[in-house]
């Protein structure tokens, strides 16, 4: 019961705070400035991830994108294999027959 009772005062509580969030974040003067900030952190990331990538391949060491370069030839190298399994156990069915 009690539970209930929370439940419904909560449900109310994030109405009106959605309602009043929408109001506030819908207003020019609001969006420029986190556009802004978006952007400048978005700018920080890109930096950061080349620093990180250089800092690691600096020390010898496989980046991501090294790490996904290898990755997809291993996939390509499974799939290769599991193509000339296929085809041995094709080849060995006829030879059976």
């Amino acid at each position: 019961m009690i539970w209930e009772q929370w439940k419904k005062g909560f449900e109310v509580w994030e109405g009106k705070t959605a309602e009043a969030f929408e109001t506030i974040l819908k207003k020019p003067s609001v969006l420029g400035p986190m556009g802004s900030v978006l952007t400048a952190t978005m700018k920080v990331k890109a930096k950061s991830d080349v620093m990180v990538a250089q800092w690691w391949s600096m020390m010898g060491l496989p980046n991501r994108r090294d790490q996904e370069r290898t990755l997809h030839v291993l996939n390509q190298l499974n799939s290769r294999l599991l193509d000339l399994e296929e085809q041995l156990k094709e080849l060995e069915e006829r030879r059976k027959n």
